[in-house]
């Protein structure tokens, strides 16, 4: 286990109690995925007070009323059914979902909501109208260790990488216009198209909302090794300030090259008006590790005003794709109005295109494309 921060390390204040948490009544808890990385060994004590929970802290709560979220993903990736009544362990984080909720960390130990389900607690502050309303959740307590210090997923992140990121690995970046853009489908075609070429490919997603899915389909679509944000002691990254997220990018990069792959393949959550999002690409950090980015979008016009922000922040730009090439006409509009090749999730599994992306000229539509 890594060092804690000081504030972890000060262990409760006066006001707050702890008791010895019962390990029978931790193994029939139900744990969230976000929670993956922390050993069951180190939990002994159940931390109640009055105090405010961070980003990140583990808390044992019990479902009060299902809502939305009626499942819990375990850390092994399956959905398990939550009854009114069960105790689950989920981890305290901020969401910004435009098609779900907007949620954040409350201010004490009241009761809160199942806003995601990979295990984030939270107060929901709005929600998307086809959602419904989040399932309700009443803290028990925080988690704590032998000597009642409360555990954050922090405390057992990858430790800091020693080595400096190597620019003979290329570095891609997939962004997109917003949420369901088809980013993820693209970064696992763009994987399977490196992998199908004989490449080792690192993958990760450097910002968004803890759960297993994407990490599950970049393996699966063949990469050597992924990382995401959770990995790195986030249980999401919404309203973390610019150098910690700078932070998550150069650690996941370093770390990834550390493996030895030929390519690293990054994915970057929600869309170019999402404050992290737009923050980081404009930083010298991203200009400094990330060659060029694929631009995901739903359809032309989104994918002209992306490419335009984009392109006047000096962005680089190897190719246009997303939820707009299931569209023929879609992509024709596209290439009349970006001049950027558009690839198809097809395209983008094809070994030959993944070589043209990683040889063409940043900002260059000189490739084959469709």
């Amino acid at each position: 286990m890594h060092a804690r921060t000081s504030e972890a390390a000060a262990g409760p204040g006066p006001r707050n109690l702890t008791r010895r948490i019962a390990r029978e009544r931790l193994e029939a808890a139900k744990f969230g995925f976000v929670t993956r990385r922390v050993p069951r060994d180190q939990i002994e004590s159940l931390v109640v007070g009055s105090f405010a929970p961070r980003p990140g802290d583990l808390v044992l709560a019990r479902v009060e009323k299902l809502g939305h979220h009626h499942r819990l993903q375990l850390p092994g990736g399956r959905r398990a059914q939550l009854f009114p009544g069960d105790e689950i362990v989920v981890c305290y984080g901020n969401r910004y979902a435009p098609n779900q909720f907007e949620a954040e960390v409350p201010r004490e130990l009241r009761p809160c909501h199942l806003v995601a389900s990979g295990g984030i607690a939270a107060e929901a502050l709005s929600r998307h109208s086809s959602m419904h309303a989040p399932t309700r959740l009443r803290p028990i307590g925080l988690l704590g260790d032998a000597e009642n210090r409360r555990l954050n997923i922090g405390d057992f992140a990858l430790p800091a990488p020693k080595a400096s990121p190597k620019a003979d690995i290329p570095v891609i970046a997939v962004v997109g216009t917003s949420m369901d853009a088809g980013k993820t489908t693209a970064v696992a075609h763009l994987i399977r198209g490196g992998s199908r070429a004989a490449m080792r490919v690192g993958a990760g997603k450097v910002t968004g909302t803890g759960a297993g899915n994407d990490v599950w389909l970049m393996e699966d679509a063949g990469a050597e090794h992924v990382i995401d944000f959770t990995d790195l002691g986030h249980a999401s990254t919404y309203k973390l300030p610019l150098p910690e997220v700078e932070s998550l990018l150069y650690r996941m990069v370093v770390h990834l090259q550390q493996l030895r792959v030929d390519v690293v393949i990054i994915e970057i959550a929600d869309g170019l008006l999402q404050r992290e999002t737009a923050a980081l690409l404009q930083s010298a950090t991203f200009r400094n590790l990330v060659r060029g980015v694929i631009f995901c979008a739903g359809d032309a016009m989104g994918a002209g005003s992306g490419v335009e922000w984009l392109e006047q922040r000096g962005i680089p730009i190897l190719a246009v794709s997303g939820a707009l090439t299931a569209a023929p006409l879609a992509i024709q509009e596209c290439q009349q109005l970006t001049g950027l090749p558009v690839l198809r999730r097809d395209d983008l599994a094809t070994p030959l295109v993944v070589r043209e992306l990683l040889s063409a000229p940043t900002g260059s539509a000189a490739m084959s494309g469709t």
